[in-house]
């Protein structure tokens, strides 16, 4: 199967859990690698962090600049119209990620999807719509941009799942944040919402907090 390009680490040899990290509007796989040895995760058990890098597009508010994105953003205020056709081609195209992992003999409870601001909007797709639930869901300073379209499991909601906000992020609103944690709710899941001092970015304690979350899912 044809993957989008990507950065892979491995904690150690014959991974066996795995970590897809989507990053945000304009960065690429390289945002978020140095976070593996800051993590400091035990040596067992081994994980292997995938980063793969999004498509290089236009992007209307940005003038039509091409850069990397998981989907256009076609209005300041983000979550009032929405780029559904090119938010799904990137979940197809990370669930090809997901796939490639169970060929590699992962299960896919050991497959955990993480993804910041446009990543996390394309995680939360990913891992709510997918037929058999994941290992867990990382949400970090985003919203979920597709809940109408989103085919939920009643088998899922023992998914993990984490939702990490800036308390003055200009770029996603917090109020957007709750309003993903009120959708899972509703849907009888039970995410961990958190809140950091910060605007939108990824702070030490949070990580410490990401950390310490990959180990109580990773038994």
């Amino acid at each position: 199967m044809e993957l989008l390009p990507a950065i892979e680490q491995e904690t150690a040899p014959n991974p066996e859990y795995c970590v897809i990290w989507l990053h945000g509007l304009g960065a690429d796989g390289n945002d978020f690698a140095p976070i593996v040895p800051v993590l400091k995760l035990p040596e067992k058990p081994a994980v292997r962090f995938v980063f793969p890098h999004a498509p290089q597009i236009p992007v209307t508010v940005n003038g039509g600049m091409v850069m990397p994105a998981w989907y256009d953003i076609l209005e300041m205020e983000i979550d009032r119209k929405v780029d559904t056709e090119g938010l799904l081609a990137s979940v197809a195209l990370i669930n090809k990620f997901v796939d490639r992992e169970i060929e590699r003999g992962l299960d896919e409870q050991k497959i955990i999807i993480a993804g910041f601001s446009q990543g996390g909007a394309v995680a939360y797709h990913l891992a709510l719509d997918r037929p058999k639930m994941l290992g867990g869901l990382l949400a970090m300073s985003s919203y979920c941009a597709t809940c109408s379209l989103i085919h939920t499991h009643a088998s899922h909601t023992g998914l993990p799942i984490e939702i990490h906000h800036g308390l003055y992020d200009p770029v996603v609103p917090e109020h957007l944040g709750m309003e993903a944690k009120g959708f899972l709710e509703e849907h009888g899941y039970a995410p961990v919402y958190r809140t950091y001092p910060m605007e939108h970015n990824v702070c030490a304690e949070q990580i410490e907090d990401i950390a310490a979350w990959f180990r109580a899912i990773m038994t």
